[in-house]
């Protein structure tokens, strides 16, 4: 028996999902609440291992074993981070099983900083052209190379991802820039949206950012804006709905 845990988590006070020894993770709060319960040491796989600072509202995780009931779980997890649902999932691997993830990147674009947003969505008060956003976001979907996108000290051995959907999403002053792709790359999306920034606010063109599509050296891309104002949105798995009436089947934009 397999099951799977369908998670959410506010990034702020974790080193990333993945367990490190002496600092305090996603993973490492699971799998010692799961000890808890199960009296054995339970090891879990996970759809993506964000980093440090990144939040979650559809992350998902697999374990071996019979589930343990969401409220069980809940009831030893801390605040930033609870399990919505605890389900019965023969031969489920929440990453080998996954065809795509789904990330968002929130921005805050005017003068006044919030205080709601703190912490949830990067405050932006320069120049910003939502035109050159969407021309930015309508570049991505398809297969690229995306080694401009991601440090240059890395364990990533392929950097062609492909892209299945991309856009910048407007609700008054917050900026939402949600991709949807086969795999990310460390870093990825958050390289591409201070590249994006750049063209927005004049810094750059949107053909120089269709250049670094085709493999340019990290150097050339624009800044990693901070990690807390990305989410990994949700996850797709085969038999489920794709966004926009696609089927989980469908490859390519």
């Amino acid at each position: 028996m397999t099951a799977r845990l369908d998670l959410e988590y506010v990034g702020t006070g974790f080193a990333g999902w993945a367990r490190q020894p002496g600092l305090r993770t996603v993973q490492g709060e699971l799998e010692a609440a799961l000890e808890r319960i199960r009296g054995e040491t339970t090891a879990l796989t996970v759809a993506g291992r964000t980093d440090r600072g990144v939040h979650a509202v559809g992350q998902v995780a697999s374990h071996a074993g019979m589930p343990v009931r969401a409220e069980a779980l809940n009831a030893l997890l801390p605040g930033d981070v609870a399990v919505r649902r605890s389900t019965a999932a023969p031969g489920f691997d929440a990453r080998g099983d996954a065809l795509a993830r789904r990330y968002r990147y929130r921005v805050l674009a005017r003068r006044e900083r919030s205080a709601l947003e703190d912490g949830r969505a990067l405050w932006w008060p320069h120049r910003l052209e939502r035109d050159l956003l969407h021309a930015c976001a309508a570049l991505l979907p398809g297969s690229h190379d995306f080694t401009a996108f991601t440090p240059t000290q890395t364990d990533h051995v392929r950097f062609e991802r492909d892209v299945y959907e991309a856009r910048w999403i407007e609700d008054g002053d917050l900026l939402a820039f949600e991709i949807e792709a086969d795999t990310f790359m460390r870093h990825m999306n958050r390289v591409l949206v201070g590249t994006m920034l750049e063209v927005a606010g004049g810094r750059r063109s949107v053909d120089d950012l269709a250049r670094l599509l085709d493999g340019a050296h990290r150097r050339d891309a624009g800044p990693t804006v901070p990690a807390y104002g990305l989410w990994l949105v949700a996850v797709r798995y085969p038999g489920e709905p794709w966004p926009r009436g696609r089927s989980a089947g469908r490859r390519g934009s």
